[in-house]
């Protein structure tokens, strides 16, 4: 499995609101297309940050799935222009776990 394990920063202040969409419409999507999320984690350090992993079967199917998220409908039409107006910045770093040790 490959991981993607993803911190975002947002805005002052924007972390709930950001979330409150991010759970409701971002997780399920991408579960439904096969990139299940694991998180959010909330940084107890700094109240505008938070992390979470999201997985993929493997290396290859890794950009078709990305593709199908950020390429449809409800990305383009409905969260890019609210949830990324919020972000500061975010870091990816993708590991893979070939022995499985993350239990989804």
């Amino acid at each position: 499995m490959i991981v993607e394990m993803r911190t975002y920063q947002v805005k002052p202040g924007m972390r709930a609101r950001f979330l409150e969409i991010f759970q409701a419409k971002s997780v399920p999507a991408h579960a439904e297309i096969g990139m299940p999320i694991l998180g959010p984690f909330l940084s107890v350090e700094d109240p505008d940050v938070f992390f979470f992993m999201r997985g993929f079967p493997d290396l290859e199917s890794r950009e078709a799935l990305k593709a199908k998220f950020y390429e449809g409908q409800l990305w383009k039409e409905e969260l890019e222009g609210v949830l990324m107006p919020m972000l500061e910045r975010y870091d990816v770093v993708v590991v893979d776990d070939t022995d499985e040790r993350i239990c989804w």
